[in-house]
């Protein structure tokens, strides 16, 4: 998803898909989302984590560029600046937490669909930078790949990229989590976790990925009947 809200404390959850059921997770089953996140995170029994968007009483605002990293507890890059990095205007984070020292960007996705993004529709001269630091990133990770990384899988390739500026050149303890809820009957072929992981292992293959997990990388999975329990 891409997309902000102007704040509103009296907002309602969106209707449908992944906006739904992420707004439902983080406001009223926070617990469940933390069931899910305790292993991978690595968090202590007693440690839990500090949702900071989509909230309620923020009008369940998301938040992209500089405001993102301000929310993830991130004041400055000290190593590659964002505006070096990637133009104004990037990924708009479906989710955003904090947990100690640890900063938590999600991609939420609740049919297999989503997972097909169209490519950049940059400017010309903001597709220059794109491309050079998506090409930077591909040599970090999918050094044997020769895929395009600003066509088909773009949405997922660009959180990728983001990580890599955070995680690689800046060296803070960012983790990109990338959350497929099961079950959602809402949508019109709801999916099961075999079919998400197949869809998933076909989007890496393409971009050249490796099946080894990449540090700070997560994939989780949250079936919706858990939310409404």
């Amino acid at each position: 998803m891409q997309r902000e809200a102007p704040s509103n404390s009296s907002a309602e959850f969106a209707e449908r898909g992944s906006q739904r059921w992420l707004q439902v997770a983080i406001q009223q089953r926070p617990d469940v989302l933390l069931g899910q996140l305790k292993r991978p995170l690595r968090l202590s029994e007693d440690e839990t984590i500090e949702w900071r968007s989509p909230l309620r009483k923020d009008g369940f605002v998301e938040y992209r560029d500089k405001a993102a990293l301000r929310q993830a507890g991130i004041e400055k890059l000290p190593c590659r600046p964002l505006n070096e990095f990637w133009p104004a205007r990037g990924p708009v984070w479906d989710a955003i937490g904090v947990a100690g020292k640890r900063s938590i960007f999600v991609e939420a996705k609740a049919h297999i669909a989503e997972m097909a993004s169209t490519g950049t529709k940059a400017t010309p001269e903001s597709l220059k930078l794109i491309e050079r630091s998506l090409e930077e990133t591909r040599c970090r990770y999918a050094p044997r790949s020769t895929s395009p990384w600003t066509r088909t899988f773009y949405q997922y390739a660009n959180r990728i990229a983001h990580h890599y500026l955070l995680r690689e050149l800046n060296q803070i303890e960012s983790h990109l989590v990338f959350l497929y809820f099961l079950n959602a009957a809402d949508m019109a072929r709801p999916s099961s976790c075999e079919k998400w992981e197949g869809a998933i292992e076909l989007m890496r293959a393409a971009l050249g990925l490796s099946e080894a997990t990449l540090e700070g990388v997560h994939t989780v999975f949250v079936d919706v009947r858990e939310l409404t329990a």
